[in-house]
């Protein structure tokens, strides 16, 4: 009960916190990796369909956090997924207002439904708290085992899109083992 409420709290203040990012046109949509194929090291890919950046953010200790999970009730219908991805945008209060978020690439895998985010942090330690509060909404609609993470910090979104050899397999962060490769790139994907 009190984990449900801390839940409650902590998206609560995220959407406080995104309606003033909105108000001060901080938050925004840009379309540079919209359509761009993701090839994964475990042999799965994902398409990039929306992008959300905090404008003019520092990052002081950049964090790269992997989410990925498969909703129960979307199984493999294109128009639910559709509609799953419109309505998403209505998610965004759920993680842009937390502390130390900076960035993320959604995308998804049609053949399989697995959805991922591919955020940029400000901290390992708020990527890490934000993540837990988001497995625990997550978990109740999703495949059982689906919902995973990954945090790799000291590393910049873009840089591992860039270049995705170099993250360390033993400085992961999470419920994910340094062993699993849905997380890891396996081409870059940017110049």
């Amino acid at each position: 009960m009190a984990s449900n409420r801390a839940t409650s709290r902590a998206f609560f203040s995220s959407a406080r916190v995104t309606a003033a990012l909105l108000k001060r046109g901080q938050l925004r949509w840009p379309a540079r990796f919209v359509g761009l194929q993701l090839s994964f090291a475990d042999g799965t890919t994902s398409r990039i369909f929306r992008e959300t950046v905090v404008q003019d953010a520092q990052v002081h200790r950049p964090t790269l956090l992997v989410v990925c999970f498969q909703l129960r009730l979307l199984r493999k219908s294109r128009v639910m997924h559709a509609l799953f991805r419109l309505e998403s945008i209505a998610n965004t209060p759920l993680f842009a207002g937390f502390h130390g978020f900076r960035s993320k690439l959604w995308a998804t895998d049609l053949r399989t439904g697995i959805y991922r985010g591919i955020y940029e942090w400000d901290d390992a330690g708020k990527a890490e708290a934000y993540v837990t509060t988001l497995a625990r909404l997550l978990r109740p609609i999703c495949m059982p085992g689906s919902v995973r993470y990954h945090i790799e910090p000291g590393i910049r979104r873009d840089d591992f899109l860039r270049r995705p050899a170099m993250v360390d397999p033993g400085s992961a962060i999470g419920a994910a083992g340094a062993e699993d490769r849905w997380w890891r790139l396996a081409t870059p994907v940017m110049a």
